[in-house]
């Protein structure tokens, strides 16, 4: 029995120490080391330029580190000033950024349109190789083949092939054949984490849906596809990603002039007496690649409530 002291004084308790970051909230945190690293990045960039030998660090005759001449790493500065300049001494051209900003979004909208593709045939084919074991041993091989494929050498095929089709008024055009790249490379991340998801509830989940004598449907919908959601959302970030790579990959094998994969190649042949200017489309895949993954991040907001445990790609 406790006397009347110890039951009339005060419980004292151990003060737990608070972290200074603990109210930080998670996605500022990531934000923030996000722009550290670009930071650091361009750090590196710069002392590796002023330190670093003018033709590179050559081991034999393999060539480790670029040089760091003017014109083979100009100073970030430099690249940044020349997006405000014209394209061209036209006295009609854009400027620089603008001329980028334009190409950016004509690419964006077709990795947009080969990302939806991509994502509808990575699930349909995930439900198809869920419902059927016999399904999954067929399709599941050819699947990951299918990445083995070089993305250059079936890009001029999958134009002319699309040249051909025609449906009364209906003509295939150029852009659709990137479009169509770029789903083929936002399939397979989908297929796969979708898949992983579909058969990651608990058996013992799915034997009480047995047990209810609930559907195949209805346990998708109730069981399956929420549990589904934390390997997904990576999956779709990951896609989003490859599209916009298959997207500016097959702009440039294809030849298809108004996205930022042209106006890499295009822009490549000024690097000679403008060393600045070839970077400008370079910087605009990277924001295009950001765009997408961001879209993909508000996707996950709305779906927070099922995202504990989420998987990485």
């Amino acid at each position: 029995m406790p006397t009347q002291t110890e039951q009339t004084a005060p419980s004292r308790r151990r003060a737990v120490p608070v972290r200074r970051d603990a109210h930080v909230h998670p996605r500022l945190r990531g934000g923030l080391f996000g722009l550290a690293g670009l930071v650091l990045l361009a750090l590196i960039w710069e002392l590796y330029k002023a330190l670093g030998p003018v033709d590179g660090v050559v081991i034999g005759t393999l060539t480790v580190l670029p040089r760091t001449t003017d014109l083979a790493m100009p100073h970030l500065w430099v690249m940044f000033d020349r997006l405000f300049e014209p394209v061209t001494g036209a006295a009609s051209a854009l400027p620089l950024w603008q001329a980028v900003s334009q190409g950016s979004l004509f690419t964006l909208g077709i990795a947009a349109v080969g990302w939806l593709v991509g994502v509808t045939v990575g699930l349909a084919l995930a439900l198809l190789m869920q419902r059927f074991r016999l399904a999954e041993s067929a399709i599941l091989p050819w699947i990951i083949l299918s990445q083995t494929v070089p993305l250059i050498a079936i890009a001029p095929l999958v134009r002319r092939w699309g040249a051909q089709i025609q449906f009364g008024d209906f003509t295939w055009e150029s852009w659709m054949s990137v479009a169509l790249i770029a789903s083929y490379l936002a399939f397979f991340p989908v297929s796969i984490g979708a898949l992983r998801g579909l058969a990651s509830p608990d058996a013992n989940h799915v034997d009480l849906m047995h047990c209810y004598a609930v559907g195949w449907w209805k346990t998708l919908w109730r069981l399956r596809l929420p549990a589904s959601v934390g390997y997904l959302l990576p999956a779709l970030r990951l896609a989003a990603v490859s599209a916009v790579v298959g997207s500016v990959v097959a702009e440039v094998s294809i030849g298809l002039r108004g996205g930022i994969g042209r106006l890499i190649v295009e822009y490549a042949g000024a690097a000679g007496n403008d060393p600045g200017k070839p970077w400008a489309p370079i910087f605009g895949s990277i924001l295009v690649g950001l765009v997408a993954a961001g879209f993909v991040g508000l996707i996950g907001l709305f779906l927070r409530r099922f995202r504990r445990g989420e998987a990485s790609a």
